[in-house]
């Protein structure tokens, strides 16, 4: 008998996304796979077309945006009660390989030591190009980093194995497990409560695996036009108040140090990166206009 297997699939006013999601999902091959949308109190629709689209989508209505930490443990309230063995949190701006969510349970029934299997993560819009290959976190310093991130596909990212953490957009993990940590910290408003799940499946004793054969592709991409610079300053803002709060959890205080004296250049480097893309899309397409690519989660 296999394992019953959901896939939670968070949504908040991203039809169109969440709608190209769950049509990759249609091709996965694992027995025993069903998926759960869980709508954050969406105001564009979103309901009523993914029930048009996909009639047999479990769909759980919250009434509110209520984040991604508290919207998921919602969904995974409801799949628990719907006898889940393994829960696959996904983001909705992604789209899946057919066969990403068999490597992803198969890590966690072979290895009882895995706390959470973790798949390998391209850019949607540049599908051979790394976003995640494993995940760095070393809380002394404040360092938290994906493996990979922005390079090319390569046979060293290939290597299974354990690694420092798994990132909200994908992950696979058992029920019990999961309910053993007590699910997601609800008190992280955006960032880090990916990381902060890693490290508490950890002192459970269970490793974070890393699993290539797992591949998935994430629209990183947003569309910059009017005040680009302000939007990433206000993302590195946002994504820095996650960590902070992250290593004040953990008693991190020499990294939290570390990490505010490291601010300053962060911005720097975002703000670098802006100019140079969008000197790149004036130069491909003659316009002040491009995609701009900016780095999700972490």
């Amino acid at each position: 008998m296999h394992p019953v297997t959901w896939i939670v699939v968070l949504n908040w006013n991203g039809a169109d996304d969440t709608l190209a999601c769950l049509s990759s999902l249609a091709g996965v091959t694992l027995p025993s796979c069903r998926v759960l949308v869980v709508d954050n109190g969406s105001t564009d629709g979103s309901p009523r077309r993914i029930r048009d689209a996909f009639a047999d989508i479990e769909l759980l209505l919250l009434p509110v945006n209520c984040g991604y930490a508290a919207g998921n443990n919602a969904g995974f309230r409801r799949v628990r009660e719907l006898q889940a063995d393994y829960v696959i949190f996904l983001n909705n701006d992604t789209v899946v390989d057919a066969g990403f969510c068999l490597p992803l349970v198969e890590t966690l029934q072979r290895n009882p030591a895995a706390g959470i299997a973790v798949p390998k993560i391209f850019f949607f819009d540049r599908p051979d190009t790394l976003w995640y290959a494993g995940g760095i976190v070393r809380l002394s310093t404040g360092l938290i980093s994906h493996v990979g991130l922005r390079k090319k596909d390569a046979p060293e990212f290939d290597r299974s194995g354990s690694t420092g953490y798994a990132t909200g957009c994908c992950l696979a993990v058992r029920t019990r497990d999961f309910s053993a940590v007590g699910g997601f910290d609800e008190t992280f408003r955006m960032y880090g409560e990916d990381v902060d799940l890693s490290l508490r499946v950890s002192a459970l004793g269970l490793s974070i695996e890393y699993v290539p054969s797992s591949r998935i592709w994430h629209k990183v991409s947003a569309s910059l036009h009017g005040n680009a610079v302000l939007k990433v300053i206000k993302k590195v803002i946002k994504k820095s108040l996650g960590v902070l709060h992250l290593l004040r959890k953990h008693r991190a205080w020499r990294g939290m140090v570390c990490y505010l004296l490291m601010l300053p250049l962060r911005l720097a480097a975002s703000f670098r990166d802006v100019m140079k893309k969008r000197i790149s899309g004036v130069n491909k397409t003659g316009r002040g206009q491009d995609a701009e690519h900016i780095q999700n989660r972490h």
